[in-house]
């Protein structure tokens, strides 16, 4: 396994559900791939694309933007906010000829703790496949 590529993710998560999620994906002792650097935010739609940018620049290879479900946002409208930046966003990665799929947006509550896991292990598959962004 020495020598295999090793994504590193960078995940923006909101503090109210994905990083609750993802603390309870902990205390829960919920195996996932240790490629995640979480970064606690106090809304989604305070990402900005910048932040996303200076990630993947800075030598991640994904960007995980964790929020909360339509409807439930702490601040309203903040998720609603992310999806509109991330949409934007991986529009201009294609066409800096980066894969859009490198920026993953999910929704997660703080009960869900299984799929910020499943959702991890899905990213890191993904991105393992995708290679290391070139350079």
């Amino acid at each position: 396994m020495s020598g295999e590529y090793e994504p590193v993710v960078v995940a923006f998560l909101c503090n109210w559900c994905a990083y609750a999620g993802a603390d309870f994906a902990g205390v829960s002792r919920l195996k996932y791939p240790p490629n995640v650097l979480p970064v606690r935010v106090m809304c989604s739609g305070r990402i900005e694309p910048l932040f996303v940018l200076e990630a993947l620049d800075k030598g991640a290879d994904g960007v995980l933007i964790g929020a909360c479900h339509p409807g439930d946002c702490h601040y309203s409208a903040g998720n609603f906010k992310a999806r509109r930046r991330i949409a934007l966003l991986r529009g201009l990665l294609k066409a800096a000829g980066i894969e859009p799929e490198r920026v993953r947006l999910e929704w997660i509550s703080a009960s869900e703790g299984e799929k910020f896991a499943r959702v991890v292990e899905e990213f890191v598959e993904e991105l393992r496949e995708l290679g290391p962004i070139p350079k």
